[in-house]
Formats: structure tokens, sequence, C-alpha cells
């Protein structure tokens, strides 16, 4: 009977133990968030101080990272989706249970043109860091963009999948709207 109790209690034990470690707090790093200036990361950090289960924000202008620590993974998702609503994206890493999702609408092959909305831009740098990640995509001849406006329009003969993953990498997160 005393083996019995004890092999329960170890069970018990362990099962709490595992329990724990599903929910361990993790630190999260994301590198290449869009942050042009300090209105960016202050933006950036509003949205994540914001979500439950989100502490220790801090951001940096200078690497482009935002850091925070999540309650869990859940947590951790629930501050990637913020962000992404509010128009950010950056790189979580691999292989860490969460990461941002590709809800852009984008359809790979070739447009000429294409309407992109959704991003975060409150300033002239914004425009400019957009304009810079656009331009890089082959085929792009302009993009209309205007400082406060949350959508613009690309033109030229271009791949749409290719546009989206350059702004992604530029961490702004964009979903699409028009394409002809």
């Amino acid at each position: 009977m005393i083996r019995v109790l004890t092999l329960m209690g170890v069970i018990a034990v362990a099962a709490l133990a595992n329990a724990g470690a599903s929910t361990a707090a993790e630190k999260v790093e994301l590198k290449n968030v869009h942050m042009c200036c300090d209105g960016c990361a202050e933006e950036v950090a509003t949205v994540l101080g914001k979500v439950g289960g989100v502490t220790g924000v801090s951001t940096d202008v200078k690497t482009t990272s935002a850091t925070f620590t999540a309650a869990d993974a859940k947590a951790a998702q629930k501050a990637l989706d913020a962000l992404a609503a509010a128009g950010f994206r950056g790189d979580p890493g691999k292989d860490k249970g969460y990461a941002f999702k590709d809800d852009s609408g984008v359809k790979a092959g070739t447009v000429k043109t294409l309407t992109v909305t959704g991003f975060h831009n409150s300033c002239g740098g914004c425009v400019k860091s957009l304009k810079a990640a656009v331009n890089g995509v082959k085929g792009v001849a302009g993009v209309a963009a205007k400082a406060k406006v949350s959508s613009a329009e690309v033109t030229g003969e271009f791949d749409a999948g290719d546009l989206v993953k350059a702004l992604n990498k530029a961490g702004f997160h964009v979903k699409v709207g028009d394409a002809k």
C-alpha cells in the first residue's frame, strides 16, 4: 500500500512539473520590426503593453527590435496578432510555437497594380521605409503612399507575393486589396 501511494505521489509531482513547464514564461525578441522613429517604437510598446500575459516590454529603434516576456506561448501569439492588427511585423525566430500569420490575402502572380492596406504609417519616415522596401521588388515602377494613410498603390509589373514578402521583411504587416 505504501509503495502504491509513493508511486502515486511521484506521478502527481511529475504531472505538476510538466504542467508548469508548458506554461513557463518566455522572453520573446522580435527583430526587424518597422520602427523608423520613437513614435513607431512607442506604438509598438503600447500595443504590446495592452496584451494580457505580456510584461517587460522594451523597444529599440536603433536595432529595430522589440522584446517582451510572455506568460506562455499563447500570450506570445496574442502579442504577435496584436502587432499585426496594428500593421507591424517582425521576426520571432524559428520553432518558437508562435509566428505571424499570413493573412495578407495575396495570390502569387504578376500584377500591374496592387493596393496594400493595414500597415503602420504614422509619419514621413514610415513612407520612406515603405517605399524603400517596395522599390526593392523586381518590376516595381512606383508607389503612391502618404503619411498617416494606411493604404498605398504599387505599380509596375511585379509578383504580388514578392511584394508582400518584401514588406513583411521590412517590418510591415499588410493586407492586399485591389490587384490588376
